[in-house]
């Protein structure tokens, strides 16, 4: 297997290959870029486009965006990301269709070796540095609303129709149609038609 296969694999790899090296600083590129552009620059939806080629329709990332490689993200239709969206994809992460998600939002799905000794950094035979890493995917349902400052760690799925309290890091599964919120995020109850806005006469 090569460093990018074992990569996507959820297997220790070597994250300084020159394949996976370049796959960075072109992603990276791409989002200085883009972030350097006012929102109503043509530019910034070519640049999207070319940094995220699994990318739904009417999609809008505010910015600023850091994607670590963009192509192994697949964000779904109509879905929003507002200010400071990060996304490091060393694995896939799949975000359904009508997702929104509040300022700073990160989504991690880089996972490191609990020892030091393993998690450390080394120099290769070559003498070049680098550690060993490895990788968890992410998958958010469609329908989600992630609020502002929320950590979505790697192997996680939050289900369809879920709302995430600010602050939240979320370290495990969340159910379909669940309010979670903490630290670590834990559910707290179902989302029903009792939630409803019709239902709070001071918003009608």
């Amino acid at each position: 297997m090569t460093e990018k296969e074992k990569m996507l694999a959820g297997k220790l790899y070597d994250p300084m290959v020159e394949e996976l090296v370049a796959m960075k600083t072109r992603a990276h590129d791409l989002c200085t870029e883009y972030n350097s552009l006012s929102e109503v620059n043509p530019r910034r939806e070519e640049i999207i486009k070319e940094l995220l080629p699994n990318l739904g329709e009417n999609v809008f990332l505010q910015g600023p965006i850091q994607f670590d490689y963009g192509e192994f993200t697949t964000i779904g239709k109509n879905s929003f990301m507002n200010f400071n969206f990060t996304c490091i994809d060393c694995c896939p992460v799949t975000i359904g269709e009508n997702a929104f998600f509040g300022p700073n939002v990160s989504i991690l799905t880089p996972m490191h070796p609990m020892r030091f000794q393993e998690r450390n950094q080394f120099r290769r035979e070559d003498g070049k540095m680098t550690d060993h890493e490895y990788a968890k995917p992410i998958v958010i349902g469609d329908n989600c609303w992630i609020a502002g400052n929320v950590t979505i760690c790697g192997g996680v799925t939050i289900g369809s129709g879920c709302v995430i309290g600010a602050g939240s890091v979320v370290t495990r599964d969340i159910p379909d149609n669940t309010l979670a919120a903490g630290v670590p995020c834990r559910p707290i109850r179902t989302i029903t038609e009792a939630d409803s806005v019709r239902n709070i006469p001071d918003l009608m």
